[in-house]
């Protein structure tokens, strides 16, 4: 496995996402395709909570300290926890950036990481670093993909088109 490829990836999509995600109205922002999809908003306080509490903190964790357990926390109760669908969008996109670039410091100044210290997971069994910083790239990937799709549905939705001839999602 090569991590400085994963690093240098995660380090790209940080450029992507803010391309993606920047200078969009409340409309597009707040637009969902159906009541029980994230929009915009929601995507982007998820990333950065990801960033934060989950991704580099667990690859952290794992490298550091694998002998303790991690700590538990629901991922999907942080949307009304944390009322993701009223935070100010343009200061999360900014905040997830800005998270970004930190992990992405803070993975450059590894040295001699042991990528294959693992902590035992009562569900998932062994996981390693190198898990961590794989499915770090992975989560970025399915969210990537995600945020193309909305973006489809919203265009087919204003537009009132069919986009048929632009291929088969």
């Amino acid at each position: 496995m090569n991590h400085s490829k994963i690093i240098n990836e995660l380090s790209r999509n940080k450029n992507v996402f803010k391309e993606l995600m920047a200078g969009k109205t409340e409309e597009e922002y707040m637009w969902k395709s159906s009541p029980d999809k994230w929009c915009l908003l929601e995507i982007i306080c998820h990333l950065y909570d990801e960033e934060r509490e989950d991704f580099r903190t667990r690859t952290k964790h794992v490298l550091e300290t694998p002998e303790l357990d991690l700590i538990p926390f629901d991922q999907l109760a942080w949307i009304n926890d944390r009322k993701y669908i009223e935070q100010n969008y343009t200061v999360i996109l900014s905040k997830f950036i800005n998270e970004r670039k930190l992990s992405i410091k803070w993975l450059e100044s590894l040295q001699h990481p042991n990528w294959d210290n693992y902590i035992d997971h009562p569900k998932f069994g062994q996981m390693s670093a190198k898990m961590f910083l794989s499915n770090w790239l992975a989560h970025d990937y399915l969210h990537l993909r995600q945020i193309l799709k909305l973006k489809f549905d919203y265009l087919k939705n204003i537009s009132g088109e069919t986009l048929v001839y632009a291929g088969n999602w």
